[in-house]
């Protein structure tokens, strides 16, 4: 396995059309929800990937503080249908939390949870805070980083 984080600046097109090809697999085709995946914020992130060989599986992108949220954001946290069963996802949140923490120390992190993830969250030091709601149709709930 390989990972980089690499800044949009950074990316190769190959590389931006590999993310892309994965966000649309997994958010748009299976989870069938249509929404606006280009959203304006890919070039303000920091862009962390996995690649199984030359096959991108899993993804999130960080983004801080004042881009998102008012606190820094790890978001679009995906792995591939053919990788979920090596708990890459822990392995990516731990990668991610631990480049986005040493990149801005002093910052709160928040993110934008889909409901069903709550408990992987939580494992990750994050808790239950607000309400939830619907993005794109899709329940979500608003999670902040507590411990680490």
């Amino acid at each position: 396995m390989e990972t980089k984080i690499l800044r949009f600046t950074e990316l190769t097109a190959s590389q931006m059309y590999d993310i892309l090809q994965l966000r649309s697999e997994v958010f748009v085709v299976e989870q069938d929800c249509v929404y606006q995946d280009i959203d304006g914020h890919d070039d303000k992130a920091y862009h962390v990937l996995f690649y199984d060989e030359d096959i991108l599986v899993a993804y999130s992108r960080i983004l801080p503080p004042g881009s998102y949220f008012e606190e820094l954001s790890i978001g679009r946290v995906i792995v591939k249908e053919t990788h979920r069963s090596q708990k890459l996802g822990h392995e990516l949140m731990k990668v991610s939390l631990e480049f986005a923490l040493k990149t801005y120390p002093k910052s709160m992190v928040k993110i934008s949870a889909q409901q069903y993830l709550i408990k992987f969250y939580e494992s990750h030091g994050f808790v239950i805070s607000g309400e939830g709601y619907l993005e794109d149709g899709i329940p979500h709930i608003g999670m902040k980083l507590v411990s680490h």
